[in-house]
């Protein structure tokens, strides 16, 4: 292999190959015109279950096990392989072409909310839940949350692209990117070692939003790679893990917007849906 010279001025004349590469551009905006529907509830999620759409079908669904009726929404599917994300309705609630994306149609003006931490942020405000209102712990919560906005990235876009999704194997990437991820998951085993959940002695949406990706990770549900990542060390991460995902709510949020695996439901618009 030959090294790569990057050119003075980079342009765009070529697919850069791999899983992805018919939907990535280097410009934002719409491709096509295209309305989002819009069901009966006062929430509209717009998502596919990925480790980020996973994040707030499992609030929600933890939201309703509360009895927080408020909560009650419509997912439908956005098929990120097929460019849905650049539709024009898609666009005008998230500008960054981005699942998942949310229309909150409760009040007398819809309000949007898109990136993942933001929208788990509004909903654990508006229903006062699963966000600690004490400082003290509102901050650790928060602290953790943007770390994993922050550390999910060399995850995904890193270590799982070039691991999983790349064109071809490049061990360099692959080291670099398995070295952080390592690192990442004993960040976490180090903390969860010392408190049961991530913040604290609660469970907050710092769990929710952490727990899709690492502990996607660790129960062998990413990018086979469990063995390659030598995830029997983390033990503290595997409990943490487990513990989570016995809860009723998270196996009911994560089937949500699935079209492949385990438990698929494309879309959901009523709780029987689930049933």
């Amino acid at each position: 292999m030959t090294d790569y010279v990057p050119p003075k001025v980079w342009t765009w004349d070529t697919e850069s190959g791999g899983t992805f590469a018919s939907i990535n551009r280097p410009i934002a905006g719409a491709t096509h015109d295209k309305a989002l529907p819009v069901g009966k509830h006062p929430l509209q999620l717009y998502s596919l279950a990925t480790p980020n759409g996973q994040k707030v079908t499992i609030l929600l669904e933890e939201l309703l096990a509360l009895g927080h009726s408020g909560a009650e929404y419509d997912a439908w599917l956005i098929k990120i392989g097929d460019g849905d994300q650049f539709g024009s309705g898609f666009v005008e609630v998230n500008p960054n072409s981005k699942i998942p994306a949310l229309m909150d149609r409760s009040g007398p003006e819809p309000i949007r909310v898109f990136e993942s931490g933001a929208i788990l942020q509004y909903l654990a405000e508006k229903f006062g839940a699963f966000f600690p209102t004490e400082p003290a712990a509102r901050a650790e919560c928060l602290s953790w949350l943007f770390w994993q906005m922050g550390s999910a990235p060399y995850l995904g876009g890193g270590f799982g692209h070039f691991y999983a999704y790349a064109p071809s194997k490049m061990e360099y990437p692959i080291n670099r990117f398995a070295m952080e991820t390592k690192r990442q998951l004993d960040v976490l085993d180090k903390r969860l070692a010392v408190s049961e959940y991530i913040a604290g002695d609660q469970y907050t949406i710092a769990d929710i939003a952490i727990w899709p990706w690492y502990g996607g990770l660790v129960k062998g549900r990413l990018y086979e790679a469990a063995e390659f990542l030598s995830v029997h060390e983390y033990k503290h991460v595997l409990r943490w893990a487990d513990a989570i995902d016995a809860r009723p709510a998270v196996q009911r949020g994560r089937r949500v917007n699935r079209v492949s695996g385990d438990a698929q439901l494309p879309e959901r618009h009523d709780a029987s849906d689930l049933d």
